[in-house]
């Protein structure tokens, strides 16, 4: 329990906040927070609904007077993206959330807060307990698994759900209202390879590339943010070829939704080139610096000698070196009718080695479907030529833009009167669970907004404590209107 973010106002949704953070709740492993949100219900009396995916739909009656209106869906999701700095000791299956406070923010100490989507949660948990709020018949519904395969939204039991009108608690901005979202699909690489003895007259070494800000592959994704993995390839690609450098071992990133911030290699290099190694990473580390002074200030890379290992056959290093240094990453195109959206993108999220194979994931999003499915033919082609086998995953639908949309109206009318100020109405780059929705119930009629958070998906996540505030009353405004 934190005190100090419980003292907060409105203190309903923080407290409920906080409740959330003590509670793991890891993608894929959401029991604890599941159990916790029926315990919730029933301490209420509040009527729910389960589904064999582990989603859960709470329900409350409309107050009087408002028996009529429209039955609102309240939707967000209980996992939280599982990201720490590699000197932070964490278990994200066990332990709480460290959070405190910093300069108007809520943060967490090292890992990710998981506001993203725990305030959303508490928002929608706090409208149904808070007496003061006027609203329609309500169901609330929390899905499972939204970070890493959006598989509560894909498996949404039947009847979980019966609204007509979805808000979307999920969004980052305060002050926009967002209408569309991007589709995106995965596409994995395998390498097979196999090891050979440490090569004798051979010095090895560790390279560490750490400090980058990192972030979500939707949201930031054209900050210009430095990768992890590209940076580290670039450099061991050139010393593969001029040096004869072999790669014991490569590991970077964790998350296909997040843009990588560390990655590390063991390499072996002859003996009579570690010397000239040693002047390329200096030069090397120096102009990357440079590359990424302004976006990613934090960028540190290290070169320490180690002991021998066995080392991965030579022709698979120089494969994956270069297709890692090869295929496309980042903003591919933006859009030419919603300006200062970017339409389609492709993140070299991870690199990972497991029995015997190389697996590199990365993950393409587009508003676009053709280019979607381009971008991701683009990817797949590199690693191809690189002698990879290469999967996709189903993939999920983007949310086509309603600018006629009835909630965005109400939504937009009731931003006006409370703040006197014009909310901005967009499309996001990033994926959003609405897309499925409305491919289930076609009928929906929905809008996204949320407070603002920064830094999601990596150890800098942080909640700005004022838009908390704002994003209350704006939900509270838009059930009172819905009559």
């Amino acid at each position: 329990m934190n005190k100090d973010i419980r003292a907060l106002t409105p203190s309903l949704i923080w407290e409920i906040f906080d409740d959330i953070t003590t509670i793991p709740r890891p993608s894929k492993h959401e029991e604890q927070i599941g159990a916790w949100l029926i315990d919730f219900a029933r301490h209420h009396s509040l009527d729910f609904r389960t589904d064999e995916a582990g989603n859960i739909t709470i329900l409350k009656p409309a107050t009087k007077g408002m028996e009529s209106a429209p039955t609102v869906i309240l939707q967000s999701h209980m996992d939280m993206v599982c990201e720490k700095n590699s000197d932070v000791e964490h278990d994200f299956m066990h332990d709480p959330i460290k959070s405190c406070i910093r300069d108007g923010w809520v943060c967490a100490e090292g890992t990710t807060l998981g506001a993203d989507c725990g305030i959303g949660m508490a928002a929608a948990l706090a409208v149904l307990i808070d007496p003061t709020v006027e609203h329609g018949p309500l169901e609330a519904l929390f899905t499972v698994d939204e970070e890493t395969g959006l598989t509560g939204a894909f498996e949404l039991g039947e009847g979980m759900i019966t609204g007509s009108v979805l808000i979307n608690l999920d969004s980052e901005d305060e002050g926009e209202l967002f209408i569309g979202c991007a589709g995106g699909v995965d596409t994995v690489a395998r390498f097979a390879y196999t090891t050979e003895p440490a090569p004798e007259g051979y010095r090895f070494a560790r390279v560490d590339v750490r400090g980058l800000k990192g972030g979500h592959s939707g949201d930031n994704i054209n900050d210009g943010l430095g990768n992890s993995n590209r940076i580290l390839a670039r450099l061991l690609w050139t010393a593969e070829r001029t040096m004869g450098l072999r790669v014991a071992e490569f590991d970077g990133g964790n998350l296909r939704n997040a843009i990588p911030r560390e990655a590390w290699a063991m390499v072996a290099l002859p003996a009579d080139q570690y010397d000239a190694f040693a002047v390329l990473f200096n030069k090397f580390s120096t102009d990357v610096r440079a590359e990424y002074a302004i976006t990613d200030s934090g960028l540190e890379m290290t070169l320490q000698e180690c002991a021998p290992s066995p080392v991965i056959d030579a022709d698979t290093t120089h494969r994956l070196l270069s297709a890692i240094v090869g295929v496309p990453n980042g903003v591919q195109a933006m859009s030419a009718s919603l300006k200062g959206l970017v339409e389609t993108s492709t993140n070299l999220a991870s690199v990972k080695m497991k029995e015997g194979a190389i697996i590199v994931t990365t993950s393409q999003r587009s508003s676009v479907d053709s280019a979607k499915e381009a971008v991701a033919e683009a990817v797949e082609s590199v690693f191809e030529l690189a002698g990879a086998s290469v999967s996709h995953s189903d993939g999920y639908p983007g949310w086509t833009p309603n600018t006629d949309s009835r909630v965005l109206q109400i939504t937009a009318d009731a931003y006006r009167r409370l703040f006197a100020t014009e909310p901005i109405v967009r499309a996001i780059h990033a994926g959003l669970e609405c897309g499925l929705f409305l491919e289930k119930y076609a009928g929906l009629d929905m809008v996204s907004f949320g407070p603002t958070l920064r830094g999601v998906h990596s150890p800098d996540e942080r909640l700005e404590i004022a838009t908390v505030d704002k994003f209350w009353k704006l939900l509270i405004e838009v059930l009172k209107e819905l009559k």
